[in-house]
């Protein structure tokens, strides 16, 4: 069937994270590739990669109980990176986080999306998106009551490189 294969090419961070409790980050990320049966060696080298992306090499055997909640939602966050996604959702992706920690995540997201992969997030944090710009939709109540693309006040890098 053809949705199967159409929702590998879609990455999901929830806003509650959704981490199994019995597996590691890196358990946790591999997850998303063992069930499509991706190659061991595939595997080994994507998930570190994504973690290394979201900064937690360091915590690669910790379980999702020993993190913090940014943490917790880093690891969302590679997790739904690591098949790398043609479409990334992202459910308040920092509600659950600091200010700081805010920045970076939605700055991750501006350059995963500078580098092809188209991003929905879902926010209440006007001032976070008018900090990084792009296509703004606000909806209230099911209505669309406004849709244009803003300029961000935020400078971010941008890669050549696959994420």
């Amino acid at each position: 069937s053809r949705v199967p294969k159409f929702r590998r090419t879609i990455g999901v961070v929830f806003q509650d994270f959704r981490l199994i409790p019995s597996m590691t980050v890196y358990e946790n990320i591999a997850f998303v590739l063992r069930v499509i049966n991706a190659p061991r060696s595939y595997i080994k080298k994507r998930v570190s990669y994504v973690i290394g992306l979201v900064g937690l090499q360091d915590k690669m055997k910790s379980y999702p109980n020993e993190l913090s909640g940014g943490e917790q939602q880093r690891v969302a966050l590679a997790r739904a990176l690591v098949n790398d996604p043609k479409l990334l959702i992202a459910d308040e992706p920092t509600g659950n986080v600091d200010p700081e920690l805010s920045q970076e995540i939605v700055g991750l997201l501006k350059a995963i999306n500078q580098c092809g992969t188209t991003v929905v997030m879902v926010t209440h944090e006007h001032e976070l998106v008018k900090h990084f710009g792009g296509r703004l939709i606000n909806i209230d109540q099911g209505t669309v009551i406004y849709d244009d693309v803003i300029d961000g006040d935020a400078e971010t890098e941008t890669s050549d490189e696959t994420i």
